[in-house]
Parts: C-alpha cells; structure tokens; sequence
C-alpha cells in the first residue's frame, strides 16, 4: 500500500530552510509536498515560494495551521521563535521537524538590554529550562512526533564511529567534539535575545548533542540504560573583543574573522561528566580560521576513533588566484579557494543532512521515534544553559 503524501509547511526562509528544501528534494518523488512557507515579511515568503516553487507564502502562521493538507511544520526560523512556534503546532496536531537549537532564554519583561551583559545565567537556565519542558509536554500531550535537526547524529562519520564502538569490547573514557569557523553570517548571531547564545549555543549544540547521543547508546548496548551527564564545568569569553586582538585591529588583519559579538560569547570549551565516571569535551570557536572544523574523538579503553565531518582529502584542489573555482562549492565558511584545498565531495550528505530528513519523513510515515527526538533537544538545553552558568559562577554546577 503506497505511503500518504507529507505536506510540509515550512517556517523561515532563508539559509536552513533552503538546504531543508534541497534535501527533501532528493528524496523519493511522492514522499513529500512543500504546500506553504511562512517568514517574518512577506518579501522573504514570496521570494522563496517564487525561488522553491511552493504554491502559498503567508507571514501568518495560523494560515498554514489550520490547513488540513499540512502534517508536517519545518521551523527553520531564528532560534527566539522556535518554542512558540513547536507549542502552536503540536496543538494544532501537526508533527514538527526543528533546526537546533530547541529553545533558550531570550529576555523578560524588565530586563535591562543587552540581556547577555545584565541578566544571571542562573535565571536564564531557568527559563530555558521551563521553555523547553514547554514544549516537549506539548508534543506529549497532543501525541505528535517531534523530528530534532542534530545532523552529527546522522552523520555518516558518527555512525561508523557508533558502529565501531559497538564492535569493541571497551569503553569509552573521554570523547573530544569540536566545531570552529570564522563566524556566523547571520544577523541573529550577534545578541541574546535573538539567538538565546553565541558559540556554545549556535554551534555547541552539535558537539554536545553528539556526545550525549553517543554516551546514552553506549549506556544502552552496555548496560542496558542510559549514560546520562551529571555535571559540567566551562568557561567562555568573546575573544574578538579583548586585550588578545586589539593590535590585529589596529592593523587591520583581522578581517578575515566575521565574528562582532554584541552580549553573546565567539568561544567556549566544556567539560561534561557523565554518571558512569567518564568525561566528554567540548570546544567551539567563532573565531577560528580554515573553514568549517566539526570532529568528533572517541578514547576508548581499547582503541582510538577519530570522526571528521568536514576536511577530507579524497579530492584536493590547488589554486594561485582565488576565483579559479568560484563558482563551485568547497566547504562551508572557507574564506579562500587560493592555495592548496580539500573541497567536500557533498556536503549535505558527508555531514548528516540528507539522512535526518529522509529519517523524519519515514518516522513519521511510520510513526515511530526518530533517531534524534524531543528528549535529546531538552537534554541539549539543559546541559549549556548549565555550562553558561558554569562559566559566569566559575564553579562546578550539577544537573
């Protein structure tokens, strides 16, 4: 018996939304149907309806809700609108598909702007934690699927090292995740209240959404139960603002960096313990040159597995004027094609794009859990918003 056709709704029309539309595209025809997008003006709506050829743009949510043709809503929009906007769907009975972050603090009424100067992480922990709590008793409640966007769990290189460690006999003592580029393009990037975070929150997500995945599969083939984290300890800076770069700036050779934080951090490593006594740690960085940089290292009690998402050098480019290959891609936030390169054979597939979306749609056609689901997303939350606090107390702070 042929599957039903998903109608998507997605919301937010820009970078995220358009490399979700190009791998529903490469899914088998008859899967799926974008039937609406919904942004913040109408100009960014029309123009990726128009550019994606999707038949209705609205800035209205309620407009794609009420459709009975939408099962699905794809939230691709800034960060500050993710949990309303999952509460909404799950109440109108629609399955939701989320790019990370879940949620996160993003101000109250009252608090003094800019809120990352201000406002205690304590108090932020706090309401990011009740915002993501929020939302999964609405996912729950409403009996719908919730699809979290985590590619590193579905990436390749993450599921052959998953595969590997199920093949050993050991252990895992410490994994070591790190993601750094030069810095976000997007104009939400730079303050609190829209992003809920720099650096730990924007990119952290992957590599610690990584490591708790790994850790809680491992407690599952190990010991039947999951591997949970217990504490963590951090510590970030905005390191294009301090002492460190002042003479770059005079000279002007920091431009190769995009990094401008307002109240949020470019940088931020973290120590997280997990309750089997074992250890995973996390660097990001804003204001590392090179390109994208996302791996994983597992250290085992019987062996050693690196996974890389990003460099590999199955093809290798060399190039003494920068544009020879403009109009090719390499790899994401490469800031020259000049020199020696190793430009990505797919990038969308070598860094688990095109698997979590083909894994949503068939979760849902088959009503089942995907491989990365709400808990992960709330476990994600608590653990940075913990590390934040971490950072600004300089302390231990369990969970």
């Amino acid at each position: 018996m042929a599957k039903k056709t998903l109608g998507i709704g997605m919301v937010g029309a820009r970078y995220g939304a358009r490399m979700h539309y190009a791998n529903y595209m490469n899914l088998t025809p008859g899967l799926v149907e974008i039937r609406g997008v919904c942004s913040l003006t109408k100009v960014s709506a029309d123009a990726f309806a128009h550019d994606m050829g999707i038949p209705f743009a609205t800035t209205e949510l309620d407009k794609l809700l009420v459709r009975d043709d939408i099962d699905v809503i794809d939230i691709c929009s800034p960060p500050a609108t993710h949990h309303e906007i999952a509460i909404k769907a799950a109440k109108a009975g629609k399955h939701i598909i989320m790019e990370k972050p879940l949620t996160g603090y993003f101000g109250e009424p009252g608090d003094p702007e800019p809120i990352g100067l201000h406002v205690a992480r304590s108090k932020m922990r706090e309401g990011a934690r009740r915002n993501a709590e929020a939302v999964r008793n609405a996912v729950r409640a409403n009996n719908v699927l919730f699809c979290y966007a985590e590619n590193w769990v579905y990436a390749p290189p993450i599921v052959k090292m998953r595969n590997l460690i199920a093949a050993s006999k050991g252990s895992v003592l410490e994994f070591r995740a790190e993601e750094n580029h030069s810095g976000s393009n997007s104009v939400f990037s730079k303050e609190w209240k829209s992003m809920g975070g720099g650096a730990l929150l924007r990119m952290g997500a992957h590599s610690v959404g990584a490591c708790l995945y790994l850790k809680q599969w491992e407690g599952q083939q190990r010991r039947g139960k999951s591997i949970l984290p217990v504490s963590v300890i951090a510590d970030t800076a905005d390191l294009i603002h301090t002492d460190a770069s002042d003479r770059a700036r005079k000279e002007n050779a920091h431009q190769w960096i995009s990094s401008d934080p307002v109240d949020v951090e470019d940088w931020a490593n973290v120590v997280i313990r997990f309750d089997d006594g074992s250890r995973a740690t996390v660097l990001v960085s804003d204001v590392g040159l090179g390109g994208l940089n996302t791996r994983v290292t597992a250290y085992m009690t019987d062996g050693v597995i690196k996974a890389n998402m990003t460099a590999n050098d199955v093809i290798e480019t060399y190039a003494v004027d920068p544009n020879t290959f403009a109009s090719e891609n390499f790899i994401e936030k490469l800031e020259t094609k000049a020199g020696w390169n190793r430009p990505s054979c797919d990038e969308d597939w070598f860094r688990g794009f095109a698997q979590e979306i083909e894994d949503f749609i068939h979760a849902i056609q088959d009503d089942r859990e995907p491989l990365a689901g709400i808990d992960l997303a709330v476990d994600c939350v608590n653990v940075i918003y913990a590390a934040y606090q971490s950072a600004e107390e300089g302390r231990i702070i369990h969970l």
